[in-house]
């Protein structure tokens, strides 16, 4: 097959770069020149790039890399692939990838999919994706920017990266529109527009080549600077020293794809609220570490190696009333990896209760009352996900292997920047700094003067709370 033709000139892809990072480039293929062994030989070899490349890359990625290079041709009258990428392919390689859109990345990708190109099929493209997976997690660990996330704390990549590829892969349409699945998704043929609609519509893979190209190719220090790469991991925090029993229900690649999904203001950095091997089984715990801590996502794992949850875009509050916006979504990430987004049927995005006799008790996401999308009961330990066939809300199916589950494992992340004074946005908390949502902050307005141990003795035996503080219809227990 013939060579994908460039759309413009070299100089108009060059520049597309700044200065510095033109002369970044220049660098960098001048390197890559004077380690060729022909000194005359106008371009570089595979062998040469691989030696530049050293380990920071699985051989299977730099051959795919340099495909994709070779088969940029810039006029009709330029030669075909010689073995080796010139200068001016470099650049305009670089150029689509760092900067271009889907149109100028598919023929690019089919090359580096099948070097023959015309059409590939998908079992083709899930082993691209794989590579492409595979290669970004060796980049992360190879150039240390696992950003405070440690290995022996996560779960292993290597389910991951093909739940990570299969998902990617999932989203391809047929020539007539069609999404199929199973042994057909896997036999059947896709042609450059295909992989066009494909790029388009799955920016993740185009940010994956991005941190490839920026990470792999060209040096951690020079280089021209993709967006794509900023926050493909948030950095990690919240876990204390003595925390090193944790180990999260999540891996490097579940983490990538679930911080891609969440609103571009909040992948910076996540922080471990609570998490039932360190904080205990109990529902108010549970409540204590989230509420008002800002956006977060919940994580469970139900007793038969399911894993699910959702992401709350708004603080979590103890009320009897729906809460949240259509930023909120529900995701699995095994033994599946998807997420699932607002439908506009009702606004049931997320809901957290106890302590009332009239209305639920325990957090939901989803669906209705007794019927929620995902559900975790005030009876710690116990759930349920109700969809027949799609939760209304999110379109999301069962995400449990059975309707009503137990689960034993949960952890919730805080995601983006903490919120503001915790004196001043969480009302629940005291002078002492406690956060627990049973736990009043200052005398009832209703009942000024009662104590907190006559508090305490009431609510418990009773299990109400003080309508002022928790903004309950009850009337006050003392």
């Amino acid at each position: 097959m013939g060579n994908v033709e460039s759309n413009g000139s070299y100089q108009q892809h060059l520049s597309r770069f700044p200065p510095n990072e033109q002369a970044d480039i220049e660098v960098v293929f001048g390197s890559l020149s004077k380690m060729e062994v022909a000194a005359a030989a106008k371009g570089v070899t595979l062998e040469t790039i691989k030696g530049h490349v050293k380990g920071a890359l699985p051989e299977s990625m730099v051959v795919r890399l340099f495909d994709g290079m070779t088969s940029v041709q810039l006029s009709e009258k330029s030669p075909g692939s010689s073995g080796r990428v010139t200068k001016e392919q470099f650049v305009v390689f670089m150029s689509a990838i760092l900067k271009g859109n889907a149109e100028e990345k598919k023929g690019i990708v089919m090359r580096m999919i099948c070097k023959a190109g015309g059409t590939v099929k998908g079992s083709q493209i899930l082993e691209f994706a794989e590579d492409l997976v595979n290669s970004v997690i060796h980049l992360l660990i190879y150039r240390k920017e696992l950003k405070g996330w440690n290995l022996k704390n996560m779960q292993n990549s290597t389910a991951g990266v093909k739940a990570l590829a299969s998902q990617l892969t999932s989203e391809l349409k047929t020539a007539d529109g069609r999404r199929l699945e199973g042994f057909a998704a896997l036999d059947a043929c896709y042609d450059e527009g295909g992989l066009e609609d494909w790029l388009f519509r799955v920016p993740q893979v185009s940010s994956f080549l991005g941190v490839i190209v920026q990470q792999g190719l060209l040096p951690p220090d020079q280089g021209p600077s993709s967006p794509s790469s900023s926050h493909l991991l948030p950095a990690c925090k919240g876990l204390r020293p003595g925390s090193s029993r944790f180990v999260s229900l999540l891996d490097v690649p579940s983490v990538a794809f679930l911080n891609s999904c969440l609103p571009s203001g909040l992948r910076r950095e996540w922080r471990l609220l609570f998490s039932s091997q360190l904080h205990g089984e109990s529902f108010s715990q549970l409540c204590g570490h989230i509420v008002h801590k800002g956006p977060c996502l919940l994580v469970l794992r139900d007793a038969h190696g399911y894993v699910f949850g959702g992401f709350a875009s708004c603080s979590w509050e103890v009320k009897p009333q729906f809460q949240g916006n259509n930023e909120c979504f529900l995701f699995s990430v095994s033994p599946t990896l998807g997420v699932f987004t607002y439908t506009g049927y009702n606004d049931h995005y997320m809901y957290l209760n106890h302590g009332q006799q009239t209305m639920p008790n325990g957090l939901g996401m989803g669906g209705q009352h007794e019927y929620f999308g995902l559900w975790v009961d005030s009876n710690y330990g116990k759930g349920h996900s109700k969809a027949k066939p799609r939760c209304t809300t999110y379109n999301s199916p069962q995400l449990s292997a059975k309707e009503n589950f137990t689960f034993n494992a949960m952890e919730v992340w805080a995601v983006g920047e903490p919120p503001g004074d915790p004196d001043v946005s969480d009302p629940l908390r005291s002078q002492d700094g406690n956060t627990d949502p049973f736990h009043p902050s200052k005398p009832c307005s209703i009942c000024p003067g009662q104590g907190l141990d006559r508090w305490l003795s009431v609510s418990q035996t009773l299990g109400l709370f003080c309508c002022s503080l928790y903004f309950h219809p009850l009337l006050c227990v003392f």
